[in-house]
């Protein structure tokens, strides 16, 4: 059974037990794996541009001004916390209208370039909602990327058959049409609180 059928497998059956019980809009959420860790912000989030250009294709956030702009770390193995957070992603996205959802643009930034591939991003953004990019870069990219945003992550060798799996902060980051990063969104946080951050901009900008 190949690595790709191991986290699609995962995400969907995680994804759907959550949102089926309702568990994502709690402020805390059980870990199944005692071994990933969600780690605190490094820095205090400064936000600004940063460009990316991993798996062949160029992600530059400066090409978004104009839109307002939801932003994650994570990594497409992730076993807990980034299938949950990529769900509040798409439940803040599902009840915009069509002329919202082309002002607002949800980013997956994943922290583990060596296995996840343009492909693979792109299948694991699309499966939760399909305005949603996934993206990557050098490790230098996501270096300057995750200082902006105080984002933190490491590896950590787990002995199974993954290999490693990566420790990370989990914020959703909403970043407004003038560029400006207007909020870091803590894990758990409901999506109701992002949907009306959201539209809010929209109104304004």
């Amino acid at each position: 059974m190949g690595k790709g059928f191991y986290w699609w497998g995962l995400v969907v059956v995680l994804s759907l037990a959550l949102i089926a019980f309702g568990l994502i809009s709690k402020p805390e959420l059980a870990d199944p794996d005692p071994g990933h860790q969600t780690l605190p912000l490094a820095t205090v989030p400064q936000g600004g541009g940063f460009v990316l250009s991993g798996g062949g294709q160029v992600f530059d956030l400066a090409d978004y001004r104009g839109q307002v702009v939801l932003l994650y770390f994570g990594y497409t193995h992730c076993p807990d916390v980034c299938p949950t957070s990529m769900a509040v992603m798409r439940q803040v996205l599902r009840p915009l209208a069509a002329s919202e959802l082309e002002r607002v643009q949800a980013v997956f930034v994943s922290v583990d370039p060596e296995r996840d591939r343009a492909e693979q991003l792109a299948e694991y953004a699309a499966f939760f909602h399909p305005e949603i990019l996934g993206v990557t870069g050098t490790e230098e990219e996501l270096a300057d990327a995750g200082r902006r945003y105080g984002a933190a992550w490491h590896r950590v060798n787990s002995g199974s058959e993954m290999g490693y799996s990566v420790d990370h902060s989990s914020y959703i980051y909403v970043i407004g049409p003038d560029g400006r990063l207007v909020e870091a969104v803590p894990h758990g946080t409901g999506s109701g609180h992002i949907l009306e951050s959201v539209r809010e901009l929209l109104e304004v900008g």
